[in-house]
């Protein structure tokens, strides 16, 4: 596999995650936590195309942080990206374990944005002509 078609094909699960994340936006039924996981996925997809469009590898991590600094150490600008590394949360505590009646509870439609913000953004340079 090429890296184009590599950072290409995580770009489409990352998009698929967020086709989810619109049709459960309102939903009552679907817990913050399913939500959350799904936000984190598409953020984690949509970081790791881009390290990849950008010329670095990238391993099995799915810490947000830890991939904003890779891109950081690609010399990319990333901190607009910071406010997404809460969902980390959401790939492993949270995955596993009900949040608490004191959690705060999720905002979805802000968080669709931005992560819909991200995709755009990495789908954007990946579509650059040289």
């Amino acid at each position: 596999m090429n890296v184009n078609s590599e950072a290409s094909g995580l770009l489409t699960m990352a998009g698929k995650d967020i086709d989810l994340l619109r049709y459960i936006i309102s939903s009552d039924i679907v817990a913050d936590e399913i939500f959350g996981f799904h936000a984190q996925q598409a953020v984690e997809k949509s970081l790791k195309a881009w390290i990849i469009g950008a010329g670095g590898t990238i391993d099995r991590t799915h810490d947000v942080r830890r991939l904003l600094i890779m891109l950081q150490d690609l010399d990319l600008n990333v901190d607009c990206y910071r406010e997404l590394i809460p969902l980390n949360s959401f790939a492993v505590q949270f995955r596993y374990e009900a949040m608490e009646e004191e959690d705060v509870p999720l905002d979805r439609v802000d968080t669709l944005s931005k992560v819909e913000s991200l995709h755009d953004h990495v789908k954007a340079l990946l579509t650059k002509t040289p």
